[in-house]
């Protein structure tokens, strides 16, 4: 990557980890209030207060992982697409949780700013980071 495009990638991880984290620490931090706050959850199921703090704690792991990232480029790659394989997986289960039926068609938006668009930039920034890695190291081609 030029260094501009280096620099930009490391501000939306940057930005994309400090989301992460925020959501991360408010589930952790009071879930009962989360679980009322955030649209659709509600409609998921009963309030788990242990689930709930489950994964803020891997919303928290994540986005620490793209601020690390974003400052160790030795480690970049290896940490934003450990933790986009985690926002990927997740996305996909809520489209499959539509494909099933057993959410209708409208969690698809409902859902897209908080579930698949973290995950559609996670994608972007490892792909961005791989190119950049293979640029370093051609060897590894």
């Amino acid at each position: 990557m030029t260094s501009k495009l280096t620099r930009i990638s490391n501000l939306i991880a940057l930005l994309l980890g400090a989301a992460m984290a925020a959501n991360g620490l408010a589930m952790l931090g009071d879930p009962q209030a989360w679980y009322a706050r955030v649209p659709g959850v509600i409609a998921t199921g009963a309030f788990n207060q242990h689930f709930i703090r489950d994964i803020g704690l891997i919303y928290l792991l994540i986005g620490l992982a793209f601020a690390a990232g974003a400052f160790r480029s030795a480690l970049r790659l290896t940490l934003w697409a450990a933790a986009t394989l985690w926002l990927a997986g997740h996305a996909l289960f809520h489209l499959w949780e539509v494909a099933a039926g057993i959410c209708g068609s409208d969690a698809i938006p409902r859902d897209f700013p908080g579930v698949t668009l973290p995950a559609l930039i996670g994608i972007g920034l490892t792909i961005l980071s791989w190119r950049e890695t293979r640029l370093r190291n051609p060897e590894r081609r």
